[in-house]
């Protein structure tokens, strides 16, 4: 779809005329017949069967004992609670955080909301806030918020910047021209926001509510602390509970089935309609709206989600290593967790941008079949909760790597599972932004494949391949169930300790691995923050 008026030059008609709407297009890729270098397919291929393994686990296991076995499990009562659970949790969730995420969007860019900018820092600053930090903080404050109300309430003020950050986004692109011809034939500003301008941040927000959603149904540190029986949960305590592993694969299947389901549904919402602007020249700013005497409760809205989101779970924390002495306080474990987190998040982050590098370059570079196939292969694990990754890691190793159990490369390549697409994404980004015309150059001079992509593609993209190893460094960190089933015995990380010591009461000595897991993973976000603006 063409978002302004399409040139001469872009048409090959002749040369652009004077006036005309001229935009930056995306570099032309090259080698549009689908043909992927072997120095790329190869190792591209080995990170696609590597993220497609955890479902090739689900297959076997869930039909080991045949179709009909598989069937009375996912058809009991319980099975039936945990769907019935995991989908009403995650239907609160989404609306929850769409009424969050979108009003505080529009208040941050559409109005004349004082310290605008700091409060849009604010409400994104969740994001490095596990949730299993969060269930902590309001589970140690309020024992009775437990079950179904405090993993909602610990889920929602964890994952609504997933809703405002693409809404802000679409709000500060939307031309407000449309806005202001509804305005000119009489329609107020309730009307329409409601007529006019939420219809055209419908992409944005529902993609964040996917998000979302799948956050939720794939989460466990919360439920799990709150003790609220989900998918997630009862995967985890069926593992526990049996020799036999076929009633939890056959429930992760389950699981698979409905985020599935959930995606397909939100791209079929999404139609064919148009949002994007067909006129010349460029979106300007809207003018900001005043709020008059809406302007207090826009204030305490905001500064009540700040408080709620933030402020809280950093002033529970502090309250308890107050509260803490000797016996809770130790800094010698603390340390050594501390250091075993940040090494086996490195070494998830490296292997894991490894395997996304070959399958970035093909996503940004190469058309075709074989291409896409394997840029989607990269997103396998992104559709399965990271428990369902750990036992497929765990079956593989019993049966075939025997040496590998509960050793860490084990852990290692459950992370790279999990958090390829992460890699894959930016690998993708920044290969995309880098311009193909030096790699044509390179190869016309003799280059070989392999040269160009370590002399040319690689030192281009750096800066974005970073950011994804540094983002993929911070979620290896926060990860846990996958953590909990495949570290090595005798290995604690800050996430796996502060869920042994809360999953007890002792709050106390949880806070200071809770404050650890904060702080490190505060540092790379910072960072990534700051060399975005």
């Amino acid at each position: 779809m063409n978002t302004g008026t399409e040139t001469e030059a872009e048409t090959g008609t002749g040369t652009p005329s004077v006036g005309k709407d001229l935009r930056t297009r995306p570099a032309r890729r090259p080698r549009p017949d689908g043909r992927v270098p072997w120095t790329l397919g190869l190792p591209a291929a080995v990170a696609a069967v590597f993220a497609l393994l955890p479902l090739g686990y689900l297959c076997v296991r869930a039909l080991e004992h045949g179709p009909g076995y598989a069937w009375d499990i996912v058809t009991t009562e319980r099975a039936a609670m945990l769907l019935g659970r995991s989908i009403g949790l995650a239907a609160t969730v989404v609306a929850a955080c769409l009424v969050l995420g979108v009003s505080l969007a529009w208040l941050t860019t559409r109005t004349s909301l004082p310290w605008a900018r700091g409060w849009a820092v604010l409400v994104t600053l969740p994001l490095a806030v596990p949730s299993y930090v969060a269930a902590f903080a309001w589970l140690s404050a309020v024992p009775e918020l437990a079950g179904f109300t405090g993993s909602a309430l610990s889920l929602t003020l964890v994952s609504f910047p997933y809703v405002h950050l693409p809404v802000a986004a679409a709000l500060r692109r939307t031309d407000p021209a449309q806005e202001e011809a509804a305005r000119s034939l009489g329609l107020g500003p309730v009307r329409t926001f409601w007529r006019v301008t939420l219809p055209q941040l419908r992409p944005a927000a529902a993609g964040g509510a996917v998000l979302v959603a799948l956050y939720v149904l794939s989460d466990f540190g919360a439920v799990s602390l709150m003790r609220y029986d989900t998918f997630t949960r009862g995967i985890y305590t069926s593992y526990r509970a049996s020799f036999d592993r076929t009633p939890a694969a056959a429930l992760s299947v389950v699981l698979v089935v409905l985020t599935v389901v959930l995606v397909a549904a939100e791209a079929r919402t999404r139609g064919r309609a148009g949002y994007a602007r067909t006129g010349t020249g460029t979106a300007r700013p809207a003018d900001p709206a005043p709020l008059g005497k809406w302007l207090v409760p826009s204030l305490s809205w905001c500064a009540a989600v700040a408080a709620a989101a933030v402020a809280f779970p950093l002033a529970t924390l502090g309250y308890w290593l107050a509260v803490g002495d000797s016996a809770t306080w130790d800094p010698a474990r603390l340390t050594e967790t501390a250091t075993s987190t940040l090494a086996v998040a490195a070494g998830g982050a490296a292997l894991t941008t490894v395997l996304a590098l070959p399958v970035g370059v093909i996503a940004a570079r190469h058309r075709g079949r074989v291409a896409h196939l394997l840029e989607q292969a990269a997103y396998a694990g992104h559709a399965l909760p990271g428990i369902t990754i750990a036992l497929s890691l765990v079956f593989f190793a019993v049966r075939y790597a025997h040496p590998l159990y509960q050793e860490l490369p084990l852990l290692v390549g459950a992370y790279a599972v999990l958090f390829l697409p992460v890699a894959v994404a930016a690998t993708r980004a920044a290969v995309l932004q880098s311009p193909p015309g030096l790699e044509d150059v390179a190869r016309s001079l003799g280059r070989g494949p392999w040269r160009v992509l370590r002399e040319i593609t690689v030192p281009l993209a750096a800066p974005g391949v970073a950011a994804g190893a540094a983002l993929t460094f911070v979620v290896c960190m926060k990860e846990l169930p996958a953590t909990l089933l495949l570290r090595p015995t005798g290995m604690d990380t800050l996430a796996t300790r502060l869920w042994t010591e809360t999953g007890t009461g002792s709050y106390a000595a949880a806070a200071p691995y809770a404050a650890a897991l904060i702080l490190l993973a505060a540092i790379p976000s910072y960072l990534l923050g700051r060399n975005r603006t």
